[in-house]
């Protein structure tokens, strides 16, 4: 009788820890990452002369950062900085991209832009633009910002990063077109 009465605990407590729905205690999901601030307003930068900074045979457009990063506006190509990228994610030392496109940070084996030779400082509180895109300089921060795409990049001491990761015109997450109909 022993026994059975231990088998019979042991099946019934095996149906009760089967049979029963664990029960398990969850936290407030972890806040999200902080949001990058909103990017300097570059359009309202006064414009520089184009000309001015014409460089490979008037090919690019470049100039230079006040962290001594190049950045040039290729005619046909597309656009970036290259050098030392101040707190770039992951160490990367380039930051491009096509018109029209989103721009991305990368790692390059030198300065892409070295050919442009001695370009000229971009002043702080100006803006060089080229089709359409504008880049521009604060004194702390350089943003270069597409408005076909409406994305871009800002470099700066606090953080560095992509702006609009995912292009809106391509990127319709509830299904409307990009003027919202």
């Amino acid at each position: 009788m022993a026994v059975l009465s231990r088998v019979l605990f042991g099946v019934l407590g095996a149906a009760a820890v089967v049979g029963v729905p664990g029960i398990a205690a969850a936290g407030p999901p972890p806040d999200p990452p902080p949001q990058p601030p909103p990017p300097p307003n570059v359009n309202a930068l006064a414009p520089v002369k184009l000309s001015d900074y014409a460089v490979m045979d008037g090919n690019w457009f470049a100039f230079t950062t006040p962290d001594g990063v190049i950045c040039a506006l290729q005619k046909g190509n597309g656009y970036g900085c290259s050098g030392p990228i101040p707190a770039a994610p992951e160490g990367a030392n380039l930051v491009s991209g096509s018109y029209g496109g989103v721009p991305g940070f990368s790692i390059a084996p030198g300065n892409v832009f070295a050919a442009a030779g001695a370009a000229k400082p971009l002043p702080a509180g100006s803006r060089i633009s080229y089709q359409t895109v504008s880049c521009g300089n604060d004194g702390t921060t350089t943003t270069c910002v597409d408005s076909r795409s409406q994305s871009g990049f800002v470099l700066s001491s606090a953080g560095s990063f992509i702006l609009n990761q995912e292009s809106p015109l391509l990127y319709r997450p509830d299904s409307r077109g990009p003027f919202g109909n």
